[in-house]
C-alpha cells in the first residue's frame, strides 16, 4: 500500500511538472504605424498579442510566426480564447513550438478588412510590413518568408487570404477558417434587402442597429471610402433611389479589386508563388460563406492552383476555437507540415 501511494504521488507530480512545462505565455505588445495615421480619429496605435511558447525564455531557438487575424467586432483580446489551445497543441505533437500574433484591427466602423484605405489607414501595410518588420526585430523569430504563416477567421480569413495573395515575398503559406467577402453574394448584394435599408439610414446611430448596414460601412471605408461624403464617408456600389435599385460600376470595381474571387487573375503568378493554400468553411454556415467559399475553389482550381478546400458539419463560429475544433485539429498541423522549422 505504502508503494502504491508513493508512485501514485511521483506520478500526480510528474504530471503537474509536465503541465508546467507545456505552458507557454502571452505578451500584450503595442506598434506606432505611420501607415495608419488619418484624419478620422482610428488610432495607429495598435495592441498586439503575442503568444510565445513553453521555454521561449529559457532557449536561444527561433521559432516560425504564424500570423491569426480576427474576425469583424473582435480585437486581440481573441487570443484569450486560444492560448490554452496552442498548449495543448504543442504538448500533442500536433506542431512543433512556434509563435503566434493576434494584432487589433478592430476599428471605429468595427473592422479593417485589412485593407489600404487612404484615408481610414492603411491596415494591409501595417499587417504585412509594419507588424511583420516588428516581430523579426524584438523577437527571435525564423524571419523568412517560408517561416511565416498567414491565418484567420471570416473577416480575418479575407484578409489572410488577401495579403498571401499580394505578399507572397512575406506570407508562404495561407489557411483561412471560414473567410467571408471573398466575392458580393446573398445579403451583400443587389437582390437583397440591405441596400433598402441603408437608404433609410441617416446616422452612424441608425446604421449601429443593423448588423449588415455595420459590414456594408466596413466594407465602404475600407475599399471605396470618401473623405467629402458625410456622414458615412463612403461610395456605395448599389444605392436605391426613387424606388428602383442603381448600381454604380466604377465603385462595384473598385470593391471587386478587393475581394479574392475578382482578384485571382490580377494576382495568378503571385497565387503559383505560395507554397501552401487551405480554406474551409461550415457547412452550415449560410450560404453567404458557403457560396462565395465555394466560388473561390473552384476558381482557384479553374485556373490550375493546388489549394486545399474542406466543407465539415458546423456553423460560422463552432467547431472552431475548441481542442477538437479547426484551430488544433486542423490548421496547427497543417502549418507545422508546411512551415520551415529548420534554424
Amino acid at each position: 500500500m505504502k508503494k502504491t501511494l508513493i508512485l501514485l504521488c511521483f506520478v500526480v507530480t510528474g504530471n503537474l511538472i509536465a503541465q508546467e512545462v507545456i505552458q507557454g505565455k502571452v505578451l500584450i505588445d503595442s506598434i506606432y504605424s505611420k501607415n495608419l495615421e488619418n484624419d478620422f480619429n482610428e488610432n495607429p496605435t495598435r495592441a498586439v498579442s503575442i503568444y510565445l511558447p513553453p521555454n521561449y525564455d529559457q532557449s536561444d531557438t527561433r521559432y516560425p510566426v504564424i500570423y491569426f487575424l480576427h474576425g469583424f467586432l473582435n480585437d486581440n483580446s481573441l487570443m484569450n480564447y486560444m492560448k490554452d489551445l496552442f498548449d495543448y497543441a504543442i504538448a500533442e505533437k500536433k506542431i512543433n513550438p512556434f509563435i503566434l500574433v493576434v494584432p487589433d484591427q478592430k476599428t471605429t466602423y468595427d473592422g479593417s478588412f485589412y485593407s489600404n484605405t487612404g484615408v481610414f489607414g492603411n491596415w494591409e501595410d501595417f499587417t504585412a510590413l509594419d507588424l511583420v518588420s516588428h516581430m523579426d526585430k524584438n523577437y527571435r523569430t525564423l524571419a523568412k518568408a517560408g517561416s511565416r504563416g498567414i491565418t484567420g477567421h471570416s473577416m480575418g480569413g479575407y484578409g489572410a487570404l488577401k495579403i498571401a495573395m499580394k505578399h507572397p515575398d512575406i506570407f508562404e503559406t495561407v489557411y483561412a477558417l471560414s473567410p467571408g467577402a471573398l466575392t458580393i453574394v446573398r445579403e451583400y448584394g443587389p437582390n437583397s434587402d440591405t441596400y433598402v435599408e441603408f437608404s433609410k439610414m441617416k446616422t452612424i446611430e441608425d446604421l449601429s442597429k443593423s448588423y449588415f448596414g455595420k459590414v456594408i460601412m466596413a466594407f465602404g471605408r475600407s475599399w471605396s471610402p470618401n473623405p467629402s461624403k458625410p456622414p458615412f464617408y463612403f461610395d456605395l456600389p448599389f444605392e436605391y433611389k426613387n424606388q428602383e435599385l442603381v448600381a454604380n460600376p466604377e465603385v462595384l470595381e473598385k470593391w471587386y479589386a478587393q475581394m479574392p474571387v475578382h482578384m485571382i487573375d490580377v494576382y495568378l503568378e503571385n497565387l503559383k508563388k505560395l507554397r501552401a493554400i487551405k480554406l474551409d468553411w461550415g457547412r452550415n454556415a449560410g450560404e453567404r460563406f458557403t457560396i462565395q467559399c465555394k466560388m473561390f475553389s473552384q476558381r482557384l482550381e479553374n485556373v490550375g492552383i493546388t489549394h486545399f478546400s474542406e466543407e465539415y458539419i458546423g456553423t460560422h463560429t463552432n467547431n472552431i476555437y475548441t481542442k477538437d475544433g479547426r484551430i488544433p485539429q486542423q490548421m496547427l498541423p497543417f502549418f507545422d507540415y508546411y512551415l520551415d522549422f529548420e534554424q
